[in-house]
């Protein structure tokens, strides 16, 4: 497996290209915004790790050159860590984000899962999370072998789910990654939209994937802690 790093930050960038090399990828290193973008769109790479505090061309910047759907999966790792900051990643396109300081055995941790999810993706057109399959070439969804059926909306709103599993994911940027919307606290479209999805994929079957996060809004997981998630409102 081959990893783009681009950091401006000479320590930083030496710590994550002699880790990553350790641990047996391998890895080119950009310092700077400009070369990074050239490397990510001259060779191919399995991942990229992209800081976003960078002068000249800033990691915002390199995402939106990437495109809202980049082929290659895009980890932020950033000082930058508010809501904020962490949703504008994600609505740029970015698979993750991870503040600074971090530790390096979850950036392993994560990498593991981006990669899964972008050779799983590749390699079939196909995602899943737990016994629930969807073939996004022919659009068909089915869990523990049962064809459900959903509305166009619905199956956005899960296909973004299962893209994203494990990642509690606002209110805000659902609206704005489903329905390409600016999210009027004052409505509840999301909730209600959610609300009609488990009805499908949820109530029927003896396991729950779709959770809400308290204060947050929503994680789709095969499993989650009871620390993690509340119970569907």
């Amino acid at each position: 497996m081959k990893i783009l790093v681009i950091e401006n930050d000479a320590k930083t960038g030496d710590y994550l290209h002699d880790g990553l090399e350790e641990s047996g990828y391998v890895v080119d290193l950009a310092r700077n915004g400009p070369d990074g973008l050239h490397l990510a769109t001259s060779l191919e790479y399995d991942l990229i790790l992209l800081d976003v505090s960078m002068p000249g061309m800033d990691g915002w910047e390199v995402m939106r050159q990437l495109g809202p759907a980049p082929a290659t999966p895009v980890i932020f790792l950033s000082a930058r860590d508010a809501l904020a900051d962490r949703l504008k990643g994600l609505e740029l396109g970015a698979e993750d984000y991870l503040g600074k300081p971090f530790s390096f055995a979850e950036l392993l941790a994560r990498i593991r899962v981006a990669l899964r999810r972008g050779h799983h993706e590749r390699r079939d057109d196909s995602l899943r999370v737990g016994d629930l399959l969807i073939d996004v070439a022919t659009r068909r969804v089915t869990r523990a072998g049962q064809r459900l059926t959903l509305t166009n909306q619905e199956f956005v709103l899960l296909e973004f789910f299962v893209q994203h599993q494990g990642m509690a994911l606002s209110r805000s940027l659902i609206a704005s990654r489903v329905w390409d919307m600016n999210f009027d606290s004052d409505t509840n479209v999301v909730d209600v939209a959610v609300r009609r999805l488990r009805k499908k994929v949820d109530l029927p079957f003896a396991t729950q994937l779709i959770h809400t996060v308290h204060g947050v809004g929503y994680r789709c997981e095969a499993e989650v802690s009871e620390a993690a998630a509340e119970s569907p409102a």
